[in-house]
C-alpha cells in the first residue's frame, strides 16, 4: 500500500449534503478529497431517490392526464397507453444527466473523486477499498461524514428485491404489478404508489398511524386523502402490519393470482392485503454501516446516528458529520445546507442554518407542503394564533388549469402577526411553499405577505390572499 496521501477535507458521501461541502469547501480555498461507493455522484437522491422518482412521478402524470382528462380539455388523443420500458429510459437519462453534471462539476473544481468504500482506521486517516484501484489510506486536517440512509426493513419481512421491496426497487418494477401493497403513509410511499396507481397497479396504502403524512394539519390530511382515494388510491390508516404470506405456502382463496397477502391487525380485528409486490416504505435509518467509527472514536446516539454539537462538529473536533446520518429531517435540501454551513465554519467562515425552516413536500399530484408550525401543533403548544385560509378553487389561474383542489394556509402568532409555519394542498405546492419560507427567513408577517404584489394570473396570489386572510381581509373570499 502507498504512503497516505493528505488532504485538508476528506467528504465521505457524495450525495446533496457531501458533493455540496465539497464545493463549497473548495470555493474557500481549501484541498478536497471526495470519497463515494458508487462512480456516478449524487448519492441516494439522484441515483435511486429524489431524482429517479420525480422522473416517473411528471412522466406517470402525463399519462394519467392524457388518459383521464385530455379529452374534457379538448384533447383528442385515441387510445393512450404506457410503454413503460421507454419510461424507465427517460428516467434513467434524467438520472445520467444529473449524476454526470455532478461528476464534470468535480472535475472542474479540481476536486480529488476517490470511488470506494471509506472506513477509519484511526481518527486522523481512512482507508478506500473496493473501488477500481487498490486499497489506499488517505489523511485529512477535517473529515465531513456524510453517508446519508438507507431504507429501514421490517425484521419480519426482509427485502428480497423481487416481492418484498425498497424503495430502491420500486423505481425499476419491470412490469406494472398487478397489486400493489405500499407499506408507510409518508411521502416515499404516497409518491411511489401514485406512479404505479397511474399506471394501472391495484395500490393499496397501509399505515400503522392514524393517518398518513401524520406531521401535517388533520383538515390538510382529510382532504389529501379524499383526493388520494378520488385517483384509486385504497387508504387503511391504523392498521398494524404483522407478515407476508406467499402464495404457495397459504390456503388463503384471497391469496389466488397474487404473490402473497398481506396480514395486518386493527383494533382486535385482521386484515388481509392479496399483493404482487409489498412496498416497505415504513421510514430510513442513517447509514454508518462499516464506517469504522470505533476506530475514530465517533460516539453515535441511542438510534445510530452520529452525535453531533450545535456546528455538526462530532465529540472528535476534526470529524464532523451531516444530513440524513444525524438527527433532524431526512431531506436533501437540509442536507445541503448542512453542508455549506460545515465547509464554511472548516474554513473559519460563520456558516448559518435555521433548522427550524426546512420546507417538507409530498411531490404527488396535488402534492402537499409545509414549513414551520402547523395550526394543530401550534394549538397543541398552547401557541395563540390566527389562521388564514384561502382554496385554489376561487384562484383565477388554478380554475384556467384545472388545478382548484386544495388551498393555502397560513399560521400566524395572534399577537405580532409574525408568520409562524404554512402549509399547502395544491398543485405546485411545493414551488409555492418556497416564498413563505422566505418570508419567514426574514420575520416576515402575515401582513407583510398579503402586501407583497403577486403577478396575476398566478398559482401564487393564494398565498397573498392567504396571508391576507389572516386578518380576514381576503379580497377573492368573504
Amino acid at each position: 500500500m502507498s504512503a497516505s496521501q493528505s488532504f485538508d477535507l476528506i467528504v465521505i458521501g457524495a450525495g446533496p449534503g457531501g458533493y455540496v461541502c465539497a464545493f463549497r469547501a473548495q470555493q474557500l480555498g481549501l484541498k478536497v478529497a471526495l470519497v463515494d461507493k458508487r462512480a456516478a455522484l449524487g448519492g441516494t437522491c439522484l441515483n435511486v431517490g429524489c431524482i429517479p422518482s420525480k422522473a416517473l412521478l411528471h412522466t406517470s402524470e402525463q399519462f394519467a392526464w392524457a388518459k383521464h382528462h385530455a379529452a374534457e380539455s379538448g384533447i383528442k388523443l385515441g387510445s393512450v397507453e404506457a410503454d413503460l420500458p421507454t419510461m424507465l429510459k427517460k428516467k434513467d437519462a434524467v438520472v445520467a444527466k444529473l449524476t454526470g453534471g455532478v461528476g464534470l462539476l468535480a472535475k472542474g473544481r479540481k476536486i480529488t473523486v476517490l470511488t470506494g468504500t471509506a472506513a477509519f482506521v484511526s481518527p486522523t486517516e481512512i482507508e478506500v477499498t473496493g473501488g477500481a484501484t487498490p486499497p489506499a489510506r488517505y489523511t485529512a486536517k477535517h473529515f465531513v461524514i456524510a453517508t446519508g440512509s438507507a431504507p429501514v426493513e421490517l425484521p419480519f419481512m426482509k427485502f428480497d428485491g423481487e416481492t418484498i421491496v425498497s424503495s430502491d426497487h420500486a423505481i425499476a418494477f419491470d412490469s406494472v404489478p398487478k397489486k400493489l401493497v405500499v407499506v408507510g403513509g409518508g411521502a416515499i410511499g404516497l409518491e411511489l404508489g401514485s406512479v404505479w396507481s397511474r399506471l394501472g397497479s391495484d395500490v393499496t396504502v397501509v399505515e400503522f398511524l392514524p393517518k398518513i403524512v401524520a406531521t401535517y394539519d388533520d383538515d390538510i390530511v382529510r382532504n389529501f386523502a379524499r383526493l388520494l382515494t378520488k385517483q384509486g388510491l385504497k387508504i387503511e390508516t391504523g392498521a398494524k402490519v404483522t407478515g407476508f404470506q406467499r402464495s404457495a405456502l397459504s390456503a388463503q382463496p384471497s391469496a389466488a393470482g397474487a404473490a402473497g397477502v398481506l396480514s395486518a391487525e386493527r383494533e382486535g380485528q385482521k386484515l388481509e392485503f392479496p399483493a404482487d409486490k409489498v412496498l416497505v416504505a415504513v421510514g430510513r435509518r442513517p447509514f454508518t454501516d462499516g464506517l469504522g467509527l470505533d476506530k475514530a472514536g465517533v460516539a453515535l446516539d441511542d438510534r445510530k446516528r452520529v452525535q453531533v454539537d450545535a456546528h455538526l462538529r462530532t465529540n472528535v473536533p476534526h470529524i464532523w458529520a451531516i444530513g440524513d446520518v444525524i438527527a433532524g429531517p431526512m431531506l436533501a435540501h437540509k442536507a445541503e445546507e448542512d453542508g455549506v454551513a460545515v465547509a464554511e465554519w472548516i474554513a473559519g467562515k460563520p456558516g448559518h442554518i435555521n433548522w427550524d425552516l426546512v420546507p417538507g413536500i409530498v411531490y404527488t399530484n396535488p402534492e402537499v407542503a409545509s414549513v414551520g408550525l402547523g395550526e394543530d401543533a401550534a394549538k397543541a403548544a398552547g401557541r395563540a394564533i390566527n389562521v388564514g385560509k384561502f382554496n385554489f378553487a376561487a384562484n383565477g389561474r388554478a380554475i384556467a388549469a384545472d388545478a382548484t383542489d386544495g388551498y393555502v394556509k397560513i399560521i400566524a402568532d395572534a399577537k405580532t402577526d409574525r408568520i409562524l409555519g404554512a402549509q399547502i394542498l395544491g398543485h405546485g405546492a411545493g414551488e409555492l411553499i418556497s416564498e413563505v419560507v422566505t418570508h419567514m427567513e426574514y420575520g416576515g408577517s402575515a401582513e407583510d405577505l398579503g402586501r407583497t404584489i403577486h403577478a396575476h394570473p398566478t398559482m401564487s396570489e393564494a398565498i397573498k390572499e392567504a396571508g391576507l386572510a389572516v386578518s380576514k381581509s381576503a379580497i377573492h373570499a368573504l
